[in-house]
This record gives structure tokens, sequence and C-alpha cells, in this order.
């Protein structure tokens, strides 16, 4: 890996994307028109002191899923992904590997949804961007690593949580994400990382081993969920998973009914998460 150069690129890059751009206030005085380093890390989900050291060349083999998790963060495009990963001494993801790149109609699409909880996950259901109403509603998920962020682990591993759910509920969910984790190791049988987390996911959850050797058959379904929110109290949402045809993308989208006591909590949630961001 050359790390000057790396970290030079990163910079670089981090330079040209406005907080508008990404979906952020600009908030206060700036020195520069780009993303500060806490907010590429934000939007990255890594720490701001693994940016710095990213930047200044002090760090070295950045794993794949953090250069992928950069290379969406400041919108870089096909070209420049392949050209921050060989930078990394990694080779790019192909054809065999879960899709973990945002299109850019995608990221058109949340631009236009800052007033919605939107989350977008890759076919494993491992968490690859969350807009500020989907973090002030499920949670900040900048400090989750690895597995963490891959809702079948969460699920199984630690299913706390603001959503509330019965023991049905919760068997339909457990078996849909075990469905849709089979269907993805068929697709992709040479991705490394599904494949460990699957062995791992079997190793230490019986009841994943359970739906997995059974075949279980599920799919997700439009669901209205209760979630216990801190700050508002009970919300009753809808909650819709849409699939990008082509790229294996769910978008997970949260919304209330309008003119509802719902609506009006979800809407406070998103001026209370966009100010978490300016302060």
């Amino acid at each position: 890996m050359t790390t000057a150069e790396f970290g030079k690129a990163v910079r670089r890059w981090r330079d040209r994307v406005s907080p508008e751009t990404a979906g952020l206030p600009a908030g206060g005085h700036r020195r520069a028109a780009g993303l500060r380093r806490e907010e590429l890390a934000m939007l990255a989900g890594i720490s701001v002191d693994y940016v710095t050291r990213l930047e200044q060349g002090r760090a070295s083999n950045p794993s794949a899923q953090v250069v992928e998790a950069l290379a969406r963060a400041l919108r870089l495009s096909g070209t420049e992904r392949i050209h921050l990963f060989r930078l990394a001494g990694l080779a790019p993801p192909g054809p065999e590997s879960v899709p973990a790149h945002l299109t850019p109609s995608v990221q058109r699409m949340l631009d236009r949804l800052t007033g919605t909880p939107v989350a977008v996950y890759d076919a494993t259901w491992t968490l690859l961007t969350a807009n500020p109403p989907y973090t002030a509603l499920m949670g900040d998920p900048s400090g989750w690593r690895g597995n963490q962020r891959n809702g079948v682990w969460r699920n199984f591993f630690a299913p706390g949580g603001p959503v509330r759910h019965t023991p049905q509920s919760r068997r339909d969910l457990e078996t849909a994400l075990v469905a849709d984790l089979r269907t993805a190791a068929a697709q992709y049988p040479a991705d490394q990382r599904l494949r460990r987390l699957v062995t791992e996911l079997r190793t230490h959850s019986d009841r994943f081993a359970e739906l997995w050797d059974s075949g279980a058959v599920g799919r997700h379904e439009a669901t209205r969920k209760t979630i216990d929110h801190p700050l508002v109290g009970t919300l009753m949402l809808d909650c819709d998973v849409l699939t990008v045809a082509g790229s294996d993308l769910r978008i997970m989208i949260y919304t209330a009914e309008p003119g509802t006591p719902d609506a009006e909590r979800l809407a406070l949630l998103t001026v209370l998460g966009t100010q978490s961001l300016v302060g």
C-alpha cells in the first residue's frame, strides 16, 4: 500500500465534497467547502482518529470494508473507487463479491429523502449507510465495527434495540433474515466475508444453525412497527424494504401516516437528528 498516496487521495476527495452534497447541514464557520474529518468519519462509520491517521499516512492496510465505506462517503465514481482500492493494495471487488457500491441513482434518492429515516444494506444485511433521521430513530451505528454492522448478526446476538417485537414477529424476522442470507450465499459463493459470517453464525447461534440447516424459507413483508424511543416515546411506523435490481441493495424506509401523532414525533426526531450533527 502507498500510504502517502492513499491519504492524499482521501484528503483531496474529502475537500471536493460539500456537506450539502453529502446530505449534511453546513453548520457554522468552515475553513473549507469540503467535509470535515469528523463528518467523513461519521458517513463512513469509522473513527475520526483513523481518518486522521489514514490521511497523514500513519495507518496502513485498511480493510476492503473500510475502503468501500470511504469510497461511498466520498461519492467516488466507479473509476475513482477502483483507484482507491488499488492505492490500498487491494483488488477491487469483482462480480463474485456481494455488491456494496451505492449507485448514483440510489445516492440521489437518499439525497431527496432528508426528512425520512432511510438506511441502505447490502445483500447480506450489512449496513452501508444511514441518513441522520434513521440514526435519530434507530440509534447511531457509527461505532459499529465488523459483524456489528450486519443486521443478521445483530438480530441473533444483540437483539435489543428500539423495535418492539412479539414472539411471532421475532420468529418471522429471523426466518426472513436467514432466508435472505441463504440466497446471498448461493448467489455469491466466492465471497469470503459472507462465508465467514455464515460460519460464525452457525457456530455461535443454535437458533441460526437450526433455521439454516432446516432450509427455512421466508421473506420480508411491508410491516407496521412499534418503536420505543427514549426521547419522543412510542411511534407506530410503516417499514418498507425496497430491493435495487442489479445491485442487490436493500433500502429500508420508515414512514408515518400524515397528520398523526406518530408523524409529529417522527418530524421532531428528524430535527433532533440534524441538531446532533451540527453540535
